[in-house]
């Protein structure tokens, strides 16, 4: 059978089983816990629980009312719909019903991870908390109070519920899976996203930029100013209870009451030319992908903030609706500088939208400046009033939803040309390797053909595809088990599911080496740094055998903690994968903070003195391949019996230490790199080789019979 076939056959054996695993796990099966029975107990007649919707993982409630049956509520899993990190990172799990018109009939904990409910308080706390959502609605800006001592009383627009003391983080983690998970469901099913498809949102373009000052940002529509005297705000009231009570008001009708300048500052081209360097970067720091924060810069005797402003709380006094929903906007708590003084004297303050709440970049943002005033003293009658701002970005910043298929389908359609491109590359790559001695023949030529693909691995594959294998991979879908969450994340990445499917294929084949010696794009930058080292005469360290013996079993240890650490929450598993410098100098492109910056610099230069040092002694995704690779069916390096006893041409050439004193492969170290197999075949290189030419030169030629030669 030829290697071809074999490859083949170890296809259809072993690989599509896999692939068709994956899209059994991946497909519509969802996290959620509850089941009809147990909603039917929750729900009791004369309620019946419908099915559940084939779109969106929710359960419809209804109630017979004479003939007609009415839907009276629908019933769904925070996890499924907002799986907000916790302090443990996994997501609380929260049963949420609300009505036809966006009220909350009940929230109840199903399953939560947060240490101070565990450990410390316990949940009987966390379970009183949630009851207060009932009675409330979406359409309510519903703010937190935690050690409060104010009087608050809910109206149309606004409702309160006490917080848990000592628990102020993980309440706002409860309430922001909550609300996000109820506004998605709110979108979809309720009509509050007025005909458009909630889930086809806008992006913003992360690489557009354009130098602005702050006019012409605000002639764009970038920035919103508004600017109210004394007597605006007294006009507003003008025919209501509250005319006449704001005395300094009256007595300066032309006074500053507030200047405020609003901005969605994560658009790159308002960030960068609002914001200071280090601000900019400060911002992109504490943003996750999807997020969007809001700038806010204000002046006068009327602040946004307020004098009771808690910094991390939600913004009372400017506030943000998008679809006649109130979306929350929470205080980010930095200090942000505003780049060459552009409004000095002005207070400046950034908000956080998270990306489960669904803002759409392309939609109008309806922020609203409410402005209360008291009339009484023992029961004090509250009459606000508000000014409007309407904020839409220009269609140039965001990329527009393309059509209505928002699955992992479009997106495998959407970036044909670039799997098409991986997939040519990828074959061009197994051709070799199965030709490998027609590839080997010519030493200079292989080396030509190697280093071009090693940059085709870099620019393409890294840089531009995103396509950088890594233990993150493995770590997710770990993570995503043990919540009993789906895996249909994976699909969302056609790069990396090419790249995966083929080193199975080559695992089972070659062994680790096809990944580590061809396809890592950090591997082969750090290849090109030692041969760089080498060509200016930087001295190289090759360590001895039994050091390098004992170091290379150091990534196996990091492997091991950072799988152990997935059974304990995804914060020390977050902490624990940064041990790859992959995200830092591949996916970011180096623009990160400086310690990371400064820990891939100093690996990419360990390997131009000990060649390719991090991918030998610490890679934790190479040793989870070499773990794998071992399952390899081929030994595929063709050896003579000389090798190594006496010739140990190859063992002494191999840059990685992959050659027993034997002459045999350690598969689990070898990087493919090839160069032994290039000894392997050269007249020149290869002593045994070479001595046969000598005897085949030297052999005497026997006269014939008859004396004649």
């Amino acid at each position: 059978m030829t290697a071809m076939r074999i490859l083949l056959s170890m296809w259809s054996a072993t690989l599509l089983p896999l692939l068709l695993a994956l899209l059994l796990v991946a497909a519509p099966a969802r996290a959620g816990v509850l089941d009809k029975a147990e909603l039917e107990r929750r729900f009791p007649a004369p309620l019946m629980v419908g099915e559940r919707d084939a779109d969106l993982p929710v359960w419809p409630i209804f109630k017979q009312n004479a003939t007609a049956t009415e839907l009276v509520a629908y019933v769904f899993e925070s996890a499924d719909l907002a799986p907000v990190p916790g302090f443990a990172g996994v997501p609380p799990n929260l049963l949420v019903a609300i009505d036809p018109k966006g009220g909350f009939l009940d929230v109840a904990v199903l399953s939560q991870h947060e240490p101070v409910f565990l450990d410390g308080l316990g949940e009987g706390p966390l379970i009183q908390f949630v009851k207060q959502y009932k009675g409330l609605s979406l359409k309510q800006n519903i703010s937190i109070e935690t050690n409060s001592k104010r009087e608050r009383h809910p109206d149309a627009a606004h409702a309160y519920i006490d917080g848990v003391s000592k628990a102020t983080a993980s309440v706002r983690i409860i309430n922001q899976s909550v609300l996000a998970a109820a506004l998605k469901v709110s979108r979809k099913k309720l009509g509050f996203a007025q005909g458009r498809d909630p889930d086809q949102i806008a992006r913003i373009k992360p690489d557009l930029f354009e130098t602005m000052d702050l006019l012409r940002m605000q002639s764009e529509g970038l920035v919103h100013h508004l600017r109210l005297r004394n007597r605006d705000v007294e006009r507003l009231f003008v025919g209501s209870d509250g005319a006449g009570l704001d005395q300094e008001g009256l007595a300066h009708p032309d006074d500053l009451f507030i200047d405020l300048y609003v901005a969605c500052v994560s658009v790159p081209s308002v960030g960068r030319n609002l914001l200071t360097e280090r601000g900019w970067r400060k911002l992109k720091g504490r943003l996750e992908e999807g997020d969007h924060a809001i700038l806010v810069m204000s002046t006068g005797r009327y602040s946004v903030t307020g004098d009771d402003f808690v910094r991390g709380s939600l913004s009372e006094r400017l506030l943000l609706k998008q679809d006649q929903l109130p979306i929350d906007m929470r205080d980010l708590d930095l200090d942000l500088a505003v780049a060459r003084e552009q409004l000095p004297g002005y207070t400046v303050t950034a908000f956080r939208v998270i990306a489960q709440a669904g803002l759409d970049p392309a939609g109008v943002f309806h922020f609203s400046l409410p402005i209360t005033r008291n009339k009484g003293i023992v029961y004090p009658e509250r009459i606000t009033r508000s000014f409007d701002i309407e904020y839409r970005l220009p269609e140039r910043f965001y990329v527009a939803p393309e059509g209505n298929d928002k699955s992992w389908r479009a997106i495998w359609r959407g970036r044909a040309v670039d799997l098409l491109v991986l997939v040519g590359g990828l074959a061009v790559l197994a051709f070799a390797l199965v030709k490998q001695k027609r590839l080997t023949a010519n030493g200079a030529r292989f080396a030509w053909f190697r280093r071009g693909f090693l940059v085709f691995t870099i620019v393409f594959i890294g840089y531009y595809a995103q396509g950088q294998l890594s233990i993150v991979n493995i770590t997710g879908v770990l993570q995503a088990l043990l919540a009993h969450r789906s895996l249909e994340f994976m699909l969302f990445d056609p790069m990396t599911v090419v790249l995966w499917a083929f080193v199975l294929i080559s695992l089972l084949a070659w062994g680790r080496g096809t990944f580590c010696g061809w396809l890592c794009p950090f591997g082969a930058m750090q290849e090109f740094v030692g041969k760089a080292a080498r060509k200016f005469g930087i001295p190289q360290y090759r360590l001895r055998g039994a050091t390098d013996a004992r170091l290379k079993r150091l990534k196996y240890v990091l492997l091991a903690l950072i799988l152990c650490s997935t059974l304990f929450g995804n914060v020390w598993t977050d902490r624990l994968v940064e041990l790859e410098p992959f995200k830092t100098s591949i996916t970011l492109g180096f623009d990160r903070s400086w310690s990371f910056v400064t820990y891939a610099v100093a690996l990419l230069a360990a390997s131009a003195f000990v060649y390719k040092f991090f991918c030998r002694y610490l890679c934790p995704f190479g040793a989870g391949l070499a773990l794998l690779g071992r399952f390899r069916l081929l030994a595929w390096i063709a050896r003579r019996s000389e090798c190594g006893k006496p010739c140990q041409t190859c063992r002494h050439s191999c840059d990685y230490q992959a050659i027993r004193p034997a002459g045999d492969i350690d598969y689990a170290e070898c990087f493919q790199c090839m160069d032994c197999v290039v000894i392997y075949e050269s007249d020149e290189k290869c002593a045994p080789r070479i001595m046969e030419v000598k005897r085949s030169r030297t052999i005497p030629i026997m006269p014939m019979a008859g004396g004649q030669s």
